[in-house]
């Protein structure tokens, strides 16, 4: 465990509400605070890339199928 009783962690929750940290919280104020956060959600475009390839092989295979299709 981290120390921490069950009251210290209420009390702790309670003095937090009251300072309400979130309500003061202003953002980035440079502009290198700024392009950083506004990559906060960016995780190397993975998905994306995933989505594109599976379009192409989709494709792929829809080509392929049309040419065995019209072979028969």
């Amino acid at each position: 465990m981290n120390g921490w009783t069950k009251e210290r962690r209420e009390r702790q929750a309670e003095l937090i509400r009251q300072w309400q940290p979130w309500a003061k919280s202003t953002g980035p104020k440079s502009e290198e605070g700024k392009e950083r956060v506004a990559r906060n959600a960016w995780r190397g475009g993975h998905r994306q890339r995933l989505r594109e390839l599976s379009k192409e092989v989709n494709a792929e295979i829809r080509q392929a199928r049309e040419l065995i299709a019209a072979a028969l």
